[in-house]
């Protein structure tokens, strides 16, 4: 499938899950909220972040005193909860390789919340790509290049949006600047939730 955009080697497919489709997904989610709260991550600083977070799949991505990794086990011990089928499925149309993604990372921006340039670097093969979602308010997204000094660009995500981060966008830095508060009714008390499918392990 061709991308609307390709911007830095990130491939954007505009508006490429349905509203009937974002609604469901966001049912999806709050299963999974429940057997897997969304948490304020702390980073090795000690400083907090603004998002919340919480996972699903094999793998969560956790962060604390101790570093940034993956684990089996939430904080509490327990394990995930299951990538909700309607997020692999949106794997299977666009990742383009067969291999599943084991872990599913979900970001909960809400007014004010924004995330640094950075690079995903704590999966043990870069090769696979990155696959993500957004659903809710209007995003910032800034692309570079592999090197922190390289040139950005920026582009608004929209609820329903998809990006891939492969080949060359995979160690690519990227963040996002700030969200657009209360740009989409998708989500009643406003915000955007950023899905993230990836091969972790």
């Amino acid at each position: 499938m061709t991308p609307d955009l390709e911007i830095n080697g990130f491939k954007i497919y505009e508006r490429f899950l349905s509203l009937e489709a974002q609604e469901a997904m966001v049912g999806d989610l709050r299963d999974v909220a429940k057997r897997a709260p969304f948490r304020q991550p702390v980073v090795p600083s000690g400083k907090k972040m603004s998002v919340r977070m919480t996972a699903a799949g094999e793998f969560g991505w956790l962060t604390d005193g101790s570093g940034y990794r993956y684990s089996d086990l939430q904080p509490d011990g327990s394990g995930w909860p299951e990538i909700p089928d309607t997020f692999l499925q949106v794997w299977d149309a666009l990742s383009g390789v067969s291999r599943r993604p084991d872990s599913c990372l979900v970001n909960y921006y809400g007014e004010g919340a924004k995330m640094g340039m950075h690079q995903d670097r704590d999966e043990t093969d870069m090769g696979w790509p990155v696959v993500s979602l957004s659903l809710g308010d209007e995003a910032m997204f800034r692309m570079g290049g592999t090197n922190r000094s390289d040139k950005t660009k920026s582009v608004w995500l929209r609820s329903g949006d998809v990006v891939v981060m492969g080949g060359e966008a995979r160690l690519a830095y990227h963040g996002v600047d700030r969200i657009k508060f209360g740009t989409s009714p998708l989500l009643p008390k406003g915000g955007r939730l950023n899905v993230t499918l990836r091969v972790s392990q």
